[in-house]
């Protein structure tokens, strides 16, 4: 397992099996999926299964979500981080992508951006990738913002299982 990253507020993690009464709460709420499939899941057993894909994830590509946590409380909150995609979208195959997933009751508070800067930091400074990509729905406009506060700038729009998606990349400043 790797270090967990502080920031003033955040612990971030990766992601462990206690985690998916939090993940359930996150992807349980169809809330939170309306810019991503509006595909909430339907039980724990679903985000167990996804915790194990993630973890999966960091053996095989050594990235992938990190757990959210509130350093005050020990409270998960969602899920942020690097996560490595192979398949193609938008023309790019494997490439490192930035995201993030919050509990709805946590939305607005800057724990996007906060735990986004420190994956931004960690992609550079630690894993030394090349660059990082994002995308978000059209009118997911606070997802556009907060990618945009994290450096990232737009590159053009594209459809994606039949949504208008936003491009985005960021360039490593440090190669």
């Amino acid at each position: 397992m790797k270090e967990p990253i502080e920031t003033e507020r955040l612990i971030l993690r990766e992601l462990i099996a206690s985690d998916d009464k939090g993940m359930f709460e996150l992807d349980s709420n169809p809330n939170v999926h309306v810019f991503v499939g509006k595909k909430p899941v339907k039980n724990i057993e679903e985000s167990r299964s996804h915790i194990k894909i993630i973890q999966q994830q960091y053996k095989d590509f050594g990235a992938g979500r990190w757990a959210v946590v509130l350093k005050e409380s020990g409270e998960f909150i969602g899920w942020s981080g690097i996560k490595f995609i192979t398949n193609e979208i938008n023309h790019h195959k494997d490439f490192y992508e930035i995201g993030y997933r919050f509990i709805e009751k946590h939305w607005g508070k800057g724990y996007a951006t906060e735990s986004g800067k420190a994956f931004v930091d960690y992609a550079f400074d630690v894993m030394k990738v090349e660059a990082l990509y994002a995308y978000a729905d059209e009118g997911n406009e606070n997802s556009r913002k907060i990618l945009e506060k994290l450096g990232m700038r737009y590159v053009n729009s594209f459809e994606y299982e039949g949504e208008l998606e936003i491009w985005y990349e960021l360039k490593n400043p440090n190669l």
